[in-house]
C-alpha cells in the first residue's frame, strides 16, 4: 500500500465511522471503496475481473442460498441459511421471470458438487445472466465457513466506466478491521491494473450514507 500513508488512511476511517456515529440510522451503514481510473480505454484495454477475499465480512446481512442435496440442505436448515433442493429447483421450469426473481432475492448461490453441472439445464442461464453463478461446495469443507467465505469475498469488475465500487466494510468494525480490508481491497485491485498505481486516479471511501473522504 505504497501510495497511501497510514495516516490518511486511518483519519478518513475515522471520519466515516464518527459520522456514522453523530448521525445514527435505523440500519448498519456499509462502507464502500470507490475507484477512480485514468488511462485506461474501456473500449479496447482487455477489461480486468478478480476477487479477493477480505480478512472481515464486510457486509453480514448478505443473503447467501445453497442449492444443494440432501445432506447440504439439512445442513443449511440446521444452522438457519437458505437452501432449496432439486424438486425445488425444477419447479421453477427454466421459467425466466421466476429464475429472475430467485437471483434477485439472494446476493450470492452455492451449489452441491453433484448440483452444480446441473444448474444450467434445471434453471437454463438465469444465474448466469445476473453474475450469480453458484460458488462449488463440497463435503469436505463446512458449509457455514464456506457462506462466511462467500460474504467476505469481492469482486473487481471493469465494466464500461473508469469508477469502480465495492463493499469494504461497514460502520460497526473497529477502525483496525476496516483499514485491515482497505488495505487488502486496494493492493489486489492495484494488482489487477495494467499499469498499477499509473491507472489510479483517485481513491474514496464513504458509508451508506456518510460524506465521501479521499484516501488518494
Amino acid at each position: 500500500m505504497t501510495k497511501i500513508s497510514r495516516d490518511t488512511l486511518y483519519e478518513c476511517v475515522q471520519a466515516v465511522l464518527q459520522g456514522s456515529q453523530d448521525k445514527k440510522r435505523k440500519f448498519t451503514e456499509t462502507v464502500e471503496l470507490q475507484i477512480s481510473l485514468k488511462n485506461y480505454d474501456p473500449q479496447k484495454d482487455k477489461r480486468f475481473s478478480g476477487t479477493v477475499r477480505l480478512r472481515h465480512i464486510p457486509r453480514p446481512k448478505l443473503k447467501v442460498c445453497v442449492l444443494g442435496d440432501a445432506s447440504h440442505c439439512d445442513e443449511a436448515q440446521a444452522n438457519g441459511i437458505a437452501c432449496m433442493d432439486v424438486v425445488a429447483l425444477k419447479k421453477l421450469n427454466k421459467d425466466k421471470k421466476l429464475v429472475k426473481k430467485l437471483a434477485k432475492k439472494y446476493d450470492a448461490f452455492l451449489a452441491s458438487d453433484s448440483l452444480i453441472k446441473q444448474i444450467p439445464r434445471i434453471l437454463g442461464p438465469g444465474l448466469s445472466k445476473a453474475g450469480k453463478f453458484p460458488t462449488l461446495l463440497t463435503h469436505s469443507e463446512s458449509l457455514v465457513q464456506k457462506v462466511n467465505e462467500v460474504k467476505a469475498t469481492i469482486r473487481f469488475q471493469m465494466k464500461k466506466v473508469l469508477c469502480l465500487a465495492v463493499a469494504i466494510g461497514h460502520v460497526e468494525m473497529s477502525e483496525d478491521d476496516l483499514v485491515s480490508n482497505i488495505n487488502l481491497g486496494v493492493n489486489f485491485l492495484v494488482s489487477l491494473l495494467k499499469k498499477n498505481w499509473q491507472n489510479v486516479r483517485a481513491l474514496y471511501i464513504k458509508s451508506t450514507m456518510g460524506k465521501v473522504q479521499q484516501l488518494y
